[in-house]
């Protein structure tokens, strides 16, 4: 799994729009204070746009879609699944070779209906999500301690490209 942080947009409008609330000037410390506020106290956190380069596992992908995201693009297996031969680097940690096998012949004969049907879960997906700072919140806050390890170095990678990672997440320990 990979995640780059593409662009990031909306600081210093979400700092403006929050100043408008109190009738002040722009305070990055108002910011820091009400971050974490839910109730619409965060509510300037959906200004801060986020572009990312995701590239996942498709089991990763069916629970990242319960997030309502601004815009979301992806490789399209329609598109492109029998153009090459698939490797291991095509899944997340290996694919067992067997069914590899079988699916490069089926690419081979160009039978894109029995490669769509028995991809693996494990095949890695490229896709491009752009979300507001309020929505990465909720999702590290959810997901910050799943069962999947993906979500935690999700987080990780996040965060330490992030211009403002104190806003998505709290490391509670």
């Amino acid at each position: 799994m990979k995640v780059t942080v593409l662009k990031e947009a909306g600081y210093k409008e979400a700092l403006f729009g929050l100043s408008l609330s109190y009738n002040t000037e722009p305070s990055e410390e108002v910011a820091n204070n009400l971050a974490w506020k839910h109730g619409g106290h965060n509510k300037f956190l959906e200004s801060m746009m986020v572009w990312l380069d995701i590239d996942a596992p498709r089991y990763w992908w069916s629970q990242a879609d319960t997030y309502r995201l601004t815009s979301k693009q992806s490789e399209s297996t329609m598109h492109t699944i029998i153009r090459k031969p698939l490797d291991e680097t095509d899944f997340q940690d290996g694919i067992w070779y067997p069914l590899l096998r079988e699916l490069n012949f089926k690419i081979n004969l160009k039978d894109f209906r029995w490669v769509k049907r028995h991809l693996p879960e494990s095949f890695l997906q490229r896709r491009e999500w752009r979300v507001d700072y309020k929505t990465l919140q909720n999702i590290c806050m959810q997901r910050a301690t799943h069962k999947l390890p993906e979500w935690q170095l999700f987080i990780k990678e996040l965060t330490g490209q992030l211009e403002h990672p104190e806003f998505v997440y709290k490391d509670d320990k």
